[in-house]
């Protein structure tokens, strides 16, 4: 009875699920009619019922998007700037970096300004007292006799050499007419001397580069000891060379005197506009360029000297405009708009150029003040007791401003300008040369204790009291030499007790040394190597470039002034 039941409930468990999977046949068989109709009926009506059904579901995520929904999101979004503090952090630097350069940038260039004073005035004030000191003791020396083997001191040969080329020189100026060049400027056109004024600036940046090896080659021919071999052609060929430069370069510099005093007369001021625009022209040149903290320091280097050579080129063009009008007054009045519009328009260039200088190439406004401690210590180190040069020669070779063709212009257009008749005018010109004399004095004390204490502040002392750089390997003998890294020590150490003074005299040495010219180690590079060296080579550039300190900033000099270019 039991399992009767029981079969029966298995039967009907059996059917009710045989019911319930036909349901669902039947119901899956009517949704694939409905989607085979709906698609005959989409493809009939070209997507209409398509779009239709996509509205219908999209109406269900309506209250998902709407505009105000939009709206409301754009005007409360927000972000946080401290997710790339780093970032953020070294634009404000930057900015601020840009805000500091005219400040730093005009501390240095008024440093050097004041040098090239300085080393200017001495050609005015002491040079002719030293070589009057010189001459007098070459006079009495048959009285006195012979006190040492030399007859005069290496540095008093080198002020007497100066003073005859100046006195060649001043004596070969008087043959060019300043008149006639002057009348022979303003007949040209205005676009013809714009170019002229162009190829005045590149020539002068030549004959600075060059002039001042010419001057060095003639002073160490002449001081030279006499038992060394003789390697050069004479100390007279020497000198005509050097007075043949300071000649021409003193031609260079009036005729860019006598162009500027012609843009200054012309009556559209048309010229002096586009020679002003020619300043920022310079912008274009050496912005986008990739620059180092030594062709930096040459840039800066070589706008000090340009900034003061363009003011004496201001000077003798005030001097020749007032000659013309009887040194009236008022007529200075009628310059003075135009000269500050010179200056305003050299300031901003130079500070616009140097602010995205170092902006693009990542230097800080700090790295003026290492500029100015290395000048400062060109300075201080020509008074130490083992100066080997003067202070004039460190700072043309520095800046490569060379003080004595620019003095010699200034001393014909001053003495073609003033007239001196008479005891009075006599009196005012030693009143003059007193003044110079005080001025130069004064200056030279200022300077001497700022020095002081920038090279203190930039912990240069200790460089104060080492031995002057080695020589390099001469031409013939550099192939031999050139993988070498290591100098030999030369000299006699510093001794313990040396005074700090640098007001003490210069002492010479009882061994006279290999002829010393302070160069860099890219010197060693400039020959053509050998095909068994070649290697050598290639494996000391890549260390160059990749892994060898920087070049020290008291090693650059004025030999890539042209193109302010240091490799």
């Amino acid at each position: 009875m039991a399992d009767s039941i029981a079969a029966g409930l298995v039967d009907e468990n059996d059917t009710e699920n045989e019911d319930k999977e036909r349901e669902k046949r039947l119901f899956s068989g009517v949704k694939k009619t409905e989607k085979q109709a709906a698609a005959s009926d989409l493809t009939e009506t070209l997507g209409f019922y398509e779009r239709k059904a996509q509205c219908k579901e999209r109406k269900s995520n309506v209250s998902d998007l709407s505009l105000v929904r939009f709206i409301s999101a754009e005007l409360t979004r927000g972000y946080f700037l401290e997710h790339n503090e780093a970032k953020y952090t070294e634009r404000r630097e930057r900015v601020y970096t840009c805000l500091r350069i005219p400040k730093e940038l005009e501390k240095l260039m008024m440093f050097g300004f004041f040098l090239c004073l300085d080393v200017f005035l001495y050609v005015f004030t002491l040079l002719p007292l030293r070589v009057l000191l010189a001459l007098i003791r070459l006079l009495t020396l048959p009285c006195c006799g012979l006190s040492g083997s030399r007859i005069l001191q290496p540095a008093q040969v080198c002020d007497v050499l100066k003073g005859f080329i100046m006195v060649l020189c001043y004596f070969m100026m008087h043959y060019v007419d300043y008149s006639m060049m002057y009348h022979l400027i303003r007949g040209q056109s205005v676009i013809k001397l714009y170019i002229i004024y162009n190829m005045l600036e590149v020539a002068d940046r030549l004959f600075s580069s060059f002039g001042q090896d010419i001057l060095d080659a003639l002073y160490w021919t002449a001081t030279e000891p006499k038992e060394r071999k003789r390697a050069h052609i004479g100390v007279i060929p020497h000198f005509f060379m050097a007075v043949l430069y300071v000649f021409l370069h003193a031609i260079l510099i009036m005729v860019q005197a006598t162009t500027l005093n012609v843009a200054f007369n012309s009556h559209n001021k048309s010229l002096l506009t586009i020679m002003m625009s020619n300043n920022f022209v310079e912008i274009k040149g050496s912005v986008f360029k990739k620059f180092e903290k030594n062709n930096l320091f040459q840039m800066s280097n070589s706008d000090i000297k340009e900034r003061f050579t363009n003011y004496t080129l201001l000077l003798i063009v005030c001097l020749r405009n007032m000659e013309q009008f009887s040194w009236n007054p008022d007529h200075l009045w009628v310059l003075f708009p135009d000269v500050c519009m010179v200056i305003a328009s050299e300031i901003a260039v130079d500070v616009v150029k140097h602010a995205f200088i170092t902006k693009f190439n990542d230097i800080t406004a700090d790295v003026y003040s290492e500029y100015r401690a290395s000048l400062a210590f060109d300075l201080v180190s020509s008074r130490q007791k083992n100066a080997y040069t003067d202070y004039s020669d460190s700072v043309s070779r520095r800046m490569g401003f060379i003080p004595l063709p620019l003095a010699l212009l200034l001393i014909r257009v001053v003495t073609s300008s003033v007239k001196i008749q008479g005891s009075l005018s006599i009196v005012c010109v030693v009143l003059f040369y007193l003044g110079m004399i005080t001025l130069k004095v004064l200056n030279s004390i200022v300077l001497l204790g700022k020095s002081c204490m920038y090279v203190k502040e930039a912990n240069m002392e200790e460089k104060l009291f080492q031995n002057p750089p080695s020589a390099a390997p001469s031409r013939g003998s550099s192939r031999t030499h050139r993988t070498k890294h290591t100098r030999e020590p030369s000299g006699e150490p510093a001794e313990e007790g040396m005074s700090a003074s640098v007001t003490t005299q210069p002492t010479q040495r009882d061994e006279c040394p290999a002829p010393q010219i302070p160069t860099s180690e890219s010197d060693q590079f400039l020959t053509t190597p050998d095909e068994s060296e070649e290697k050598s080579l290639i494996q000391v550039d890549t260390e160059l470039k990749h892994g060898a300190p920087k070049k020290d900033l008291l090693e650059i000099d004025r030999f890539t002034i042209c193109g302010n270019r240091i490799d």
